[in-house]
């Protein structure tokens, strides 16, 4: 049996999990605070048939080895967190993070995850929310009789209110920094869950100790291109139709053989 047979296929599985990944960042293009995500991949074990530093007739070390490829495979998939575009949504309650870090939401069974979607809403007792209804941490109520809500770059939210001719601050948004944001674990809903690779959540003010300014009535858009993803998608197919090359080329010499011994 060819070893070329099972190496193809390798590559072949590889691309199309490269395009599964590649699919998945163009169908979330329009997706608010969406972070790509990129396919690395590495080479599988070696076959070594001869080992390097082996002496030679002459009693000297051979200078290289004889080794044997099999294959490749998908490393890790890394979320890349830079920046996405920003957008003018003019709503006071939609809050885009110019710079690192996360807004916290937390989860009905309490526990805390981390979102860079900003699209909050209030529910029915003033309580700040995101789209799915669950609170932004730390707790914030707007009063019933706010008729303008303000949220500063360093995360202060105040109201002006009806019959009082000074602002009012109802609270402080905070947002977490990681060490390794690529650890993070996507749950889906634009949430992510801290684990032993991110490593804890350091929570602080806006703007404060590498923490991005929050920016009121933005929105930050995805931060996949639409070109370059079309460019990966391009050489994983070619990459793809190499791999299936040898494929066939591997059965036609397998073919060669088996008629050889008829």
């Amino acid at each position: 049996m060819l070893k070329s047979l099972d190496i193809a296929a390798t590559g072949m599985k590889a691309m199309q999990d490269k395009m599964n990944v590649i699919s998945n960042n163009l169908a979330n293009v329009n997706t608010t605070g969406f972070k790509r995500n990129r396919a690395n991949f590495q080479d599988l074990l070696y076959q070594t048939q001869k080992a390097a530093g082996l002496s030679n007739t002459a009693g000297n070390p051979t200078p290289t080895s004889e080794q044997y490829g099999l294959g490749v495979q998908v490393a890790d998939t890394t979320k890349e967190f830079r920046q996405g575009s920003l957008k003018n949504t003019q709503n006071p309650l939609d809050v885009a993070i110019q710079g690192n870090g996360f807004f916290q939401i937390t989860l009905p069974d309490g526990s805390v995850a981390y979102s860079r979607d900003g699209s909050f809403k209030v529910d029915n007792q003033g309580r700040i929310v995101n789209s799915q209804g669950y609170l932004l941490e730390p707790q914030i109520t707007v009063p019933a009789d706010a008729v303008n809500l303000m949220i500063g770059e360093d995360g202060t939210v105040s109201v002006e209110q009806k019959g009082q001719t000074e602002a009012t601050e109802i609270g402080n948004i905070q947002i977490a920094n990681f060490i390794n944001a690529g650890g993070l674990k996507s749950i889906g809903k634009n949430l992510f869950l801290e684990t032993s690779a991110s490593g804890s959540p350091v929570v602080g003010a806006p703007s404060e100790n590498g923490t991005g300014a929050l920016l009121q009535g933005f929105l930050e858009g995805s931060n996949v291109e639409m070109v370059s993803e079309m460019v990966e998608m391009i050489v994983g197919q070619r990459a793809y139709e190499l791999n299936s090359k040898a494929v066939k080329t591997s059965d036609s010499m397998l073919q060669t053989a088996t008629r050889l011994k008829q």
